[in-house]
Protein backbone atom coordinates (compact mmCIF):
# COMPACT_ATOMS: atom_id res chain seq x y z
CA UNK A 1 0.00 0.00 0.00
CA UNK A 2 1.21 3.33 -0.78
CA UNK A 3 1.21 5.55 2.39
CA UNK A 4 1.17 9.76 2.52
CA UNK A 5 4.68 10.98 1.70
CA UNK A 6 5.66 14.02 2.20
CA UNK A 7 8.74 14.10 0.56
CA UNK A 8 7.30 12.63 -2.60
CA UNK A 9 4.66 15.54 -2.35
CA UNK A 10 6.84 18.45 -2.61
CA UNK A 11 8.84 16.74 -5.13
CA UNK A 12 5.95 16.20 -7.41
CA UNK A 13 4.80 19.56 -7.21
CA UNK A 14 6.82 21.86 -9.28
CA UNK A 15 6.87 19.27 -12.20
CA UNK A 16 2.88 18.73 -11.96
CA UNK A 17 2.64 22.45 -11.57
CA UNK A 18 4.87 22.98 -14.81
CA UNK A 19 1.31 21.81 -17.02
CA UNK A 20 -0.49 24.47 -15.14
CA UNK A 21 -0.15 26.85 -18.35
CA UNK A 22 -0.95 24.60 -20.94
CA UNK A 23 -4.63 23.22 -19.03
CA UNK A 24 -5.27 27.21 -18.49
CA UNK A 25 -4.16 27.70 -22.44
CA UNK A 26 -6.71 24.78 -23.50
CA UNK A 27 -9.64 25.90 -21.26
CA UNK A 28 -9.51 29.60 -22.64
CA UNK A 29 -8.32 28.25 -26.25
CA UNK A 30 -11.92 26.08 -26.26
CA UNK A 31 -14.08 28.82 -24.03
CA UNK A 32 -13.50 31.32 -26.81
CA UNK A 33 -14.37 28.62 -29.54
CA UNK A 34 -17.36 27.77 -27.99
CA UNK A 35 -18.65 31.13 -27.18
CA UNK A 36 -17.31 32.02 -30.96
CA UNK A 37 -19.52 28.67 -32.31
CA UNK A 38 -22.46 29.21 -30.18
CA UNK A 39 -23.80 32.23 -32.07
CA UNK A 40 -23.40 29.56 -35.26
CA UNK A 41 -25.74 27.67 -33.62
CA UNK A 42 -28.30 30.22 -32.62
CA UNK A 43 -28.26 31.69 -35.85
CA UNK A 44 -28.70 28.60 -37.83
CA UNK A 45 -31.79 27.52 -35.90
CA UNK A 46 -33.31 31.10 -36.23
CA UNK A 47 -33.38 30.09 -40.11
CA UNK A 48 -37.32 29.58 -40.81
CA UNK A 49 -36.83 26.90 -43.21
CA UNK A 50 -38.28 23.90 -41.80
CA UNK A 51 -35.33 20.97 -42.98
CA UNK A 52 -32.56 22.95 -41.88
CA UNK A 53 -33.88 24.04 -38.22
CA UNK A 54 -34.78 20.24 -37.84
CA UNK A 55 -31.23 19.19 -38.91
CA UNK A 56 -29.58 21.85 -37.02
CA UNK A 57 -31.64 21.05 -33.24
CA UNK A 58 -30.90 16.92 -34.32
CA UNK A 59 -27.17 17.43 -34.61
CA UNK A 60 -27.08 19.70 -31.40
CA UNK A 61 -28.89 17.30 -29.46
CA UNK A 62 -26.32 14.80 -30.62
CA UNK A 63 -23.17 16.51 -29.83
CA UNK A 64 -25.04 16.92 -26.45
CA UNK A 65 -25.89 13.41 -25.85
CA UNK A 66 -22.25 11.99 -26.59
CA UNK A 67 -19.97 11.76 -24.26
CA UNK A 68 -17.15 14.65 -24.90
CA UNK A 69 -14.64 11.90 -23.98
CA UNK A 70 -15.73 10.00 -27.32
CA UNK A 71 -16.11 13.08 -29.37
CA UNK A 72 -12.32 13.89 -28.30
CA UNK A 73 -11.26 9.88 -28.98
CA UNK A 74 -13.50 10.54 -32.46
CA UNK A 75 -11.85 13.53 -33.36
CA UNK A 76 -7.99 12.69 -33.31
CA UNK A 77 -8.57 8.97 -33.73
CA UNK A 78 -11.05 8.70 -36.13
CA UNK A 79 -11.90 11.75 -38.37
CA UNK A 80 -8.14 10.95 -39.72
CA UNK A 81 -8.92 8.07 -41.27
CA UNK A 82 -12.64 9.67 -42.93
CA UNK A 83 -12.10 9.62 -46.86
CA UNK A 84 -11.20 12.85 -48.84
CA UNK A 85 -12.77 14.89 -45.63
CA UNK A 86 -10.67 13.63 -42.66
CA UNK A 87 -7.00 15.17 -41.97
CA UNK A 88 -5.29 14.29 -38.80
CA UNK A 89 -4.83 17.30 -36.01
CA UNK A 90 -2.19 17.93 -33.13
CA UNK A 91 -3.68 16.65 -29.48
CA UNK A 92 -4.10 20.45 -28.35
CA UNK A 93 -6.21 21.10 -31.78
CA UNK A 94 -8.43 17.72 -31.70
CA UNK A 95 -9.25 18.89 -27.94
CA UNK A 96 -9.72 22.41 -28.67
CA UNK A 97 -12.10 21.39 -31.29
CA UNK A 98 -13.73 18.70 -29.50
CA UNK A 99 -14.49 20.05 -26.24
CA UNK A 100 -15.17 23.49 -27.94
CA UNK A 101 -17.30 22.46 -30.14
CA UNK A 102 -19.51 19.69 -27.19
CA UNK A 103 -19.81 23.25 -25.40
CA UNK A 104 -20.84 25.56 -27.66
CA UNK A 105 -24.14 23.74 -27.99
CA UNK A 106 -24.77 24.52 -24.54
CA UNK A 107 -23.71 28.15 -25.18
CA UNK A 108 -26.07 28.48 -28.42
CA UNK A 109 -28.86 27.72 -26.00
CA UNK A 110 -27.63 30.44 -23.11
CA UNK A 111 -27.74 32.87 -26.39
CA UNK A 112 -31.03 32.30 -27.73
CA UNK A 113 -33.00 32.27 -23.59
CA UNK A 114 -31.32 35.78 -23.56
CA UNK A 115 -32.36 36.84 -27.47
CA UNK A 116 -35.84 35.50 -26.53
CA UNK A 117 -35.96 37.63 -23.53
CA UNK A 118 -35.19 40.63 -25.22
CA UNK A 119 -38.86 42.67 -24.99
CA UNK A 120 -41.14 42.28 -28.66
CA UNK A 121 -40.72 46.29 -28.72
CA UNK A 122 -36.87 46.54 -29.28
CA UNK A 123 -37.51 44.24 -32.31
CA UNK A 124 -40.59 46.63 -33.59
CA UNK A 125 -38.41 49.72 -32.77
CA UNK A 126 -35.18 48.12 -34.75
CA UNK A 127 -37.46 47.58 -37.87
CA UNK A 128 -39.02 51.25 -37.38
CA UNK A 129 -35.58 52.61 -37.51
CA UNK A 130 -35.06 50.88 -40.73
CA UNK A 131 -32.05 49.38 -39.10
CA UNK A 132 -30.04 46.50 -41.54
CA UNK A 133 -29.93 42.86 -39.76
CA UNK A 134 -26.37 43.51 -38.87
CA UNK A 135 -27.45 46.95 -37.37
CA UNK A 136 -30.63 45.09 -35.06
CA UNK A 137 -28.54 42.46 -34.26
CA UNK A 138 -25.66 43.99 -33.12
CA UNK A 139 -27.10 47.78 -32.26
CA UNK A 140 -30.13 46.71 -30.77
CA UNK A 141 -30.36 43.08 -29.77
CA UNK A 142 -26.96 41.33 -28.86
CA UNK A 143 -26.10 44.19 -26.36
CA UNK A 144 -29.46 43.37 -24.64
CA UNK A 145 -29.24 39.68 -25.06
CA UNK A 146 -25.98 39.26 -23.82
CA UNK A 147 -25.34 40.46 -20.33
CA UNK A 148 -27.99 38.84 -18.57
CA UNK A 149 -26.62 35.31 -19.51
CA UNK A 150 -23.66 36.38 -18.33
CA UNK A 151 -23.50 34.59 -15.32
CA UNK A 152 -24.56 31.40 -16.98
CA UNK A 153 -22.00 31.69 -19.55
CA UNK A 154 -19.67 32.00 -16.33
CA UNK A 155 -20.73 28.58 -15.28
CA UNK A 156 -19.97 27.17 -18.28
CA UNK A 157 -16.77 28.34 -18.30
CA UNK A 158 -16.09 26.73 -14.52
CA UNK A 159 -17.32 23.42 -16.01
CA UNK A 160 -15.13 23.57 -19.01
CA UNK A 161 -11.93 23.79 -17.33
CA UNK A 162 -13.34 20.40 -15.06
CA UNK A 163 -13.83 18.61 -18.60
CA UNK A 164 -10.25 19.98 -19.81
CA UNK A 165 -8.38 16.87 -18.35
CA UNK A 166 -9.75 14.85 -20.95
CA UNK A 167 -7.86 16.19 -22.83
CA UNK A 168 -4.83 14.11 -21.36
CA UNK A 169 -6.16 11.00 -23.29
CA UNK A 170 -5.59 12.00 -26.71
CA UNK A 171 -2.12 13.48 -25.29
CA UNK A 172 -2.28 17.19 -23.97
CA UNK A 173 0.17 17.50 -21.21
CA UNK A 174 -1.94 19.45 -18.62
CA UNK A 175 -1.47 18.95 -14.79
CA UNK A 176 -2.95 15.46 -14.67
CA UNK A 177 -1.09 14.27 -17.75
CA UNK A 178 1.61 15.79 -16.00
CA UNK A 179 0.47 13.86 -11.99
CA UNK A 180 0.21 10.67 -14.36
CA UNK A 181 3.87 10.80 -15.63
CA UNK A 182 4.96 11.04 -12.59
CA UNK A 183 3.28 8.23 -10.66
CA UNK A 184 4.31 6.08 -13.93
CA UNK A 185 7.82 6.62 -13.43
CA UNK A 186 8.01 6.66 -9.63
CA UNK A 187 4.86 4.43 -9.01
CA UNK A 188 3.40 7.41 -6.65
CA UNK A 189 -0.09 8.33 -7.74
CA UNK A 190 -1.80 9.50 -4.33
CA UNK A 191 0.61 12.86 -4.01
CA UNK A 192 0.96 14.38 -7.62
CA UNK A 193 -2.89 13.58 -8.25
CA UNK A 194 -4.03 15.00 -4.91
CA UNK A 195 -1.91 17.98 -6.41
CA UNK A 196 -4.07 18.24 -9.37
CA UNK A 197 -7.17 18.32 -6.78
CA UNK A 198 -5.65 20.70 -5.06
CA UNK A 199 -4.65 23.28 -7.70
CA UNK A 200 -8.48 22.63 -9.33
CA UNK A 201 -9.89 23.92 -5.97
CA UNK A 202 -7.77 26.67 -5.89
CA UNK A 203 -8.99 28.10 -9.57
CA UNK A 204 -11.90 27.40 -9.72
CA UNK A 205 -13.41 27.61 -6.18
CA UNK A 206 -12.90 31.14 -6.57
CA UNK A 207 -14.17 31.67 -9.96
CA UNK A 208 -17.45 30.08 -8.72
CA UNK A 209 -17.60 32.58 -5.67
CA UNK A 210 -16.89 35.41 -8.41
CA UNK A 211 -19.51 33.99 -10.72
CA UNK A 212 -22.31 34.15 -8.09
CA UNK A 213 -21.82 36.97 -6.98
CA UNK A 214 -21.84 38.34 -10.38
CA UNK A 215 -25.00 36.26 -10.80
CA UNK A 216 -26.14 38.17 -7.59
CA UNK A 217 -25.18 42.10 -9.18
CA UNK A 218 -26.99 40.98 -12.45
CA UNK A 219 -29.88 40.04 -11.69
CA UNK A 220 -30.27 43.04 -8.63
CA UNK A 221 -29.59 45.50 -11.99
CA UNK A 222 -32.12 43.89 -13.96
CA UNK A 223 -34.88 43.89 -10.83
CA UNK A 224 -33.95 47.75 -10.18
CA UNK A 225 -34.45 48.57 -14.39
CA UNK A 226 -38.23 46.63 -14.48
CA UNK A 227 -39.07 48.46 -10.98
CA UNK A 228 -37.72 52.04 -13.10
CA UNK A 229 -39.66 50.51 -16.35
CA UNK A 230 -42.97 49.42 -14.67
CA UNK A 231 -43.15 53.46 -12.46
CA UNK A 232 -42.16 54.99 -15.97
CA UNK A 233 -45.32 52.83 -17.53
CA UNK A 234 -47.76 53.81 -14.66
CA UNK A 235 -46.58 57.20 -15.06
CA UNK A 236 -47.43 57.45 -18.30
CA UNK A 237 -50.81 55.88 -17.76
Amino acid sequence: MNNWNWDTFFEAFPLVLEGIWITIGLTVACYLFALLFGFVWTFLRRIPIKPINWLVTWVMEFIRSTPPLVQLFFIFYAWPMVPVVGFAMDPFTSAVLGLGLHFSTYIGEVYRSGIDAVDKGQWEASTALNFSTRQKWTKIIIPQAIPPTIPMLGNYLIIMFKEVPLASTIGVVGILQMANNYGAQNWAYLEPLTIVAILFLILSYPSAILIKKLEVKMNTRFDKKAVVNSSSSKGAV
